[in-house]
């Protein structure tokens, strides 16, 4: 019996404590609320700059591929460049070689037309 007494005189005091009212309820939540309000408000400014730093990380992705393309065919027109230059170099090579053979062949011309002078004179004399 007595545990029966102490279980309903537990549950009346329980009881009789009574509720919170709405204005406590208010005044312990208004805190809290504003505190998340404030939260949301961090967190979507902070959503907002990733979605921009993202769209900006996109774009200079963008850009590198263009510019690493730019660089591969800029490599490839130098080499084509440093192909014609080689190519020019051999061909001025060879130019000089024939000019080298012409000069000598016009000095021998000379000295073929210089004895036919000579020829030629003394055959006058005669």
């Amino acid at each position: 019996m007595k545990k029966v007494a102490l279980v309903i005189s537990s549950i009346a005091l329980l009881f009789a404590s009574g509720c919170a009212t709405k204005a406590y309820v208010k005044t312990q939540v208004d805190p809290v609320s504003d505190r998340i309000g404030g939260l949301e408000s961090r967190m979507n400014a902070i959503e907002g700059k990733l979605g921009q730093t993202s769209k900006d990380t996109e774009s200079l992705k963008a850009q590198s591929q263009a510019n690493q393309a730019a660089i591969a065919d800029a490599k490839a027109m130098a080499q084509k460049a440093e192909a014609d230059a080689m190519r020019a170099g051999e061909d001025a090579k060879k130019a000089e070689a024939a000019a080298a053979k012409a000069e000598e062949a016009a000095r021998e011309a000379e000295k073929a037309a210089a004895k036919t002078d000579k020829m030629f004179r003394l055959q006058q004399k005669k």
